[in-house]
């Protein structure tokens, strides 16, 4: 082949590996030679194309067919620095590639020799030839270095999720706590949740944060430094899909149940005491569902602009235009959302609450939460919820203090009005006229109020 090496072929190979590592994929790299001239060459890319098939040897293939203007690739060689696997294999079979030579043996997956070998089939009608080893030590040693950090790793990112760049939340306004993890709740499986815990944890309260959908922790960061002031422990988590959390890729991971449970396993981890519920949106649809779970954890209940979605009763007008919009629009700017609502809010601190979801692959969950709220009796959620409406209006035997966003059209006061009904000892409610939605905008006056409430 004009005095070219399989050598030559697998260092051009290993190239594209060492570039794939330098992205974040899984090092393997490949090149297609044909009459002693590489014409296509291709590396792995599929958590970045959000392609399955997007593996090395595809992604070369697809490139020599395009130079070559021919689907057949009759008298190339492909280069790959690891063992190709199945689908790898069968598409070299149906573009008659003469031969393919690989570095590393996958005992894993390869079907080049190591699980099976797919290419010693007589009975199919092309037949290629293998050579396997060539660098096999230098492509072995690329992938042992690719993954011994993750081995070493305590929380390993599960290969059906994403997890937004630490570089997105640099520098951003007002937020400057210390990242927490645990990747090892049962409910989630690996999923790593990200949550902020700052305070004693022998504090006299412990204010424990949810937000809702779309934002994350930083919806807190003007009430947290109030509860701190006033010598308490704060704890926010971001729910699974948000914030720094993981964010599984199918819209279908996202459940009442899966988020519910996640939230009581993460409660019992870090084992929370004298408790006040804060909660916001979803963050009351799943969080007022807790305490029935464990009373005695709980002192207290700061609640706003939310609702207990029981499913017999219908769903607000507001909510079901805001679902529909979420439907029609699933693309829109997160931070804009929060901007429109809130006009003091400054360009970094829109940009925040865009910062988890760098781009569509990272939304799911805002994909899925809107049509998850319980709108019938029989949807999921909504027996547990009828339990809690039961729950605060019978049995709920500490502190309530609600806030108010008059300017919700989502779940605004009518709304409110009707949960303060069905929350046993729930007083008056303080009113903020010009707050909207998210009325934690506008929450250092309600932490203020609140610590002036509730009395260890």
């Amino acid at each position: 082949m004009n005095g070219w090496t399989d050598e030559q072929g697998m260092r051009l190979a290993l190239e594209q590996a060492r570039e794939a590592s330098a992205a974040g994929e899984v090092p393997v790299g490949a090149v297609v030679v044909k009459d002693g001239q590489v014409i296509a060459k291709g590396r792995n890319a599929p958590i970045a194309s959000h392609d399955p098939t997007a593996h090395a040897e595809v992604v070369a293939l697809r490139e020599a067919a395009r130079v070559l203007g021919n689907y057949r690739l009759d008298g190339c060689t492909l280069y790959v620095t690891l063992e190709p696997c199945a689908m790898c294999s069968g598409a070299m079979l149906h573009a008659r590639v003469d031969r393919v030579v690989f570095g590393a043996a996958d005992p894993r997956t390869g079907v080049a020799g190591s699980v099976l070998n797919l290419f010693e089939h007589n009975q199919l009608n092309h037949q290629t030839q293998v050579t396997g080893g060539v660098l096999a030590e230098d492509c072995g040693q690329l992938l042992k270095d690719f993954f011994r950090p993750k081995r070493m790793n305590p929380h390993p990112l599960r290969e059906d999720a994403l997890r937004t760049p630490d570089e997105a939340f640099v520098d951003l306004p007002d937020y400057q706590w210390e990242p927490r993890y645990v990747s090892d709740l049962p409910s989630v499986a690996g999923l790593r949740m990200h949550y902020l815990d700052e305070g004693d944890v022998n504090a006299p309260l412990t204010w424990l944060c949810l937000h809702g959908n779309p934002a994350w922790s930083y919806l807190y960061r003007k009430m947290i430094p109030v509860w701190q002031a006033a010598g308490h422990r704060v704890v926010a988590p971001d729910l699974i899909g948000f914030g720094k959390s993981d964010k599984p890729k199918k819209d279908s991971f996202h459940s009442f149940e899966t988020h519910r449970q996640s939230l009581l396993d993460w409660i019992d981890r870090l084992d929370l005491q004298r408790v006040v519920l804060v909660v916001q949106d979803w963050g009351g649809i799943l969080g007022m569902t807790l305490p029935m779970a464990s009373p005695e954890r709980y002192k207290g209940l700061l609640v706003m602009n939310t609702t207990l979605a029981t499913g017999d009763a219908p769903l607000s007008e507001g909510f079901l235009a805001w679902r529909s919009w979420c439907q029609s629009q699933p693309l829109f700017d997160v931070g804009k959302l929060f901007a429109r609502g809130n006009r003091s809010m400054t360009a970094p601190e829109t940009a925040a609450y865009n910062a988890p979801f760098p781009d569509k692959g990272y939304r799911a969950a805002l994909r899925a939460f809107p049509p998850m709220v319980p709108e019938f009796a029989d949807s999921p959620g909504a027996a547990i919820s009828r339990q809690a409406r039961d729950f605060w209006r019978d049995a709920w035997q500490g502190q309530t203090f609600m806030a108010i966003g008059q300017q919700d059209p989502v779940l605004g006061e009518p709304v409110m009005r009707q949960l303060q009904s069905q929350i046993k000892g729930c007083p008056e409610p303080m009113l903020l006229p010009d707050a909207g939605h998210f009325v934690q905008e506008q929450g250092r006056a309600i932490a203020q109020a609140a610590v002036r409430h509730f009395r260890p």
